[in-house]
């Protein structure tokens, strides 16, 4: 029996219900719960004021095999957890609650600690995934092994949809579908704090026939993100992101509006994204990647997009920096090239206006053994703001590129690219060949 009081603890009612499978409805009330799993076909249902909100008490996110910020490792069990399954649909107007400020605090404590595992849980974890000092890592605190939930993943299942919903406060990234095929993200409400460290909004990592629709993304990191693993253990994996469309969004805050990578190891292919606006995102369209990353990033299409107040509303950066300190790999010279190093070709950029930029109107940066190739940029303006200016090294987060001053659109390491009808307005110059 479910209560809805905010106070009971509902975990066994609630993964009862969900073991049990078919047609199930979620009453309005709050329901506090410890992790679940949905492994069979379900259609749930959210009642207008149903909430289902989990405990945030870290012992009780027991270890899974899973991918963490690109890598295969033990790490904590998602909040609501959709494992090999097929057909299953979550409606409704109801609200998934992560309780994320607990996690995010002790996150913000630990992650960039240099004392390596300290508690009890980072231990644990460490002792499952012996080697992790050397696995590649984004910035959320690999190296402490602090390795938080995702608020819903997908995992290895097929035909699931998410109509309706509003998922809020996610410890970590927020809606994750890995592994998984014909997947339909629909007028979806996905909020957290701006401030909230690595709570991005959608990360579709190694999935293909994946449709997003009408969401709204508030978040304190990437907004909408496409993912296919890292380093020799995505490219092992051979599981690329591919046949996704993305349509009629609105992303704000975020640290990037549609982002491609920056874990390319498999690949990402056969992407559109259209009709969407990006307003206040740090980035618009962006495309992250590096040396040791690998994978082959191509058919990548944009096309009528808003992109208001961002740093830079367009991105193209093969030199990103965060999770790295090996300084080789940001190098501006012309490096063997191998399975680990990333390529880019087929990017169309069509129709689309940015304004307000603070830092740059665009830099599309590839690297010298592997130049970005078939670039064509077609009808777009950019302007640059005119007060609140931020450093054009601002632009992405990269390393090894020499600093320059002027806004306008900065191209190095590219082939070729066909550049037809671009305004840029407030720069010196339009473009920087470099």
């Amino acid at each position: 029996m479910l209560i809805g009081d905010g106070r009971h603890d509902n975990t066994i009612s609630l993964q009862a219900l969900f073991d049990q499978g078919g047609k199930i409805t979620i009453p309005e009330g709050v329901y506090l719960t410890g992790p679940l799993t949905i492994s069979r076909s379900a259609d749930i249902r959210f009642e207008d004021g149903a909430v289902i909100r989990f405990i945030p008490d870290f012992s009780l996110y027991k270890p899974v095999y899973t991918r963490w910020e690109g890598v295969k490792c033990w790490c904590m069990h998602p909040c609501l957890y959709i494992k090999d399954a097929s057909g299953v649909t979550l409606s409704g107007n109801g609200v998934i609650d992560g309780s994320g400020d607990v996690w995010w605090d002790q996150a913000n404590a630990r992650r960039n600690a240099a004392d390596g595992p300290q508690t009890d849980i980072e231990k644990k974890f460490a002792s499952l995934n012996p080697g992790f000092e050397s696995q590649p890592g984004g910035g959320g605190g690999r190296q402490v092994q602090f390795l938080r939930p995702p608020l819903l993943q997908i995992h290895s299942s097929q035909d699931v949809t998410l109509d309706g919903l509003r998922l809020q406060n996610s410890p970590f990234w927020t809606l994750h579908p890995l592994f998984s095929k014909n997947i339909t993200l629909k007028n979806l409400v996905i909020e957290n704090p701006a401030e909230a460290p690595n709570t991005d909004g959608i990360d579709i990592e190694s999935c293909s026939h994946v449709t997003v629709d009408s969401c709204y993304v508030h978040v304190g990191d990437d907004g909408i993100a496409l993912k296919s693993g890292s380093g020799v253990s995505g490219i092992k994996d051979a599981a690329p992101a591919e046949y996704v469309t993305i349509t009629n969004c609105t992303v704000k805050a975020a640290h990037g509006g549609a982002v491609i990578g920056s874990e390319t190891a498999a690949g990402i292919h056969n992407v559109t994204v259209s009709g969407c606006t990006f307003d206040g995102t740090d980035r618009g369209i962006r495309i992250k990647t590096r040396r040791g990353r690998g994978g082959c990033l191509h058919d990548l299409r944009f096309e009528n997009l808003v992109m208001k107040n961002n740093l830079c509303p367009l991105v193209v950066n093969m030199y990103y920096r965060c999770g790295c300190s090996d300084m080789s790999l940001f190098s501006l010279d012309k490096m063997p090239a191998g399975d680990e190093t990333p390529s880019l070709y087929n990017l169309e950029v069509i129709n689309c206006k940015g304004t307000g930029a603070r830092s740059s109107a665009a830099m599309l940066v590839g690297l010298p053994e592997s130049p970005l190739r078939n670039v064509s940029i077609r009808n777009c303006s950019f302007s640059i703001a005119t007060e609140n200016l931020e450093p054009v090294d601002k632009s992405d987060m990269y390393l090894g590129l020499p600093e320059i001053t002027c806004r306008g659109i900065r191209l190095r390491f590219i082939d070729n690219p066909v550049l037809e009808n671009i305004h840029v307005e407030g720069a010196s110059q339009d473009f920087i060949m470099e």
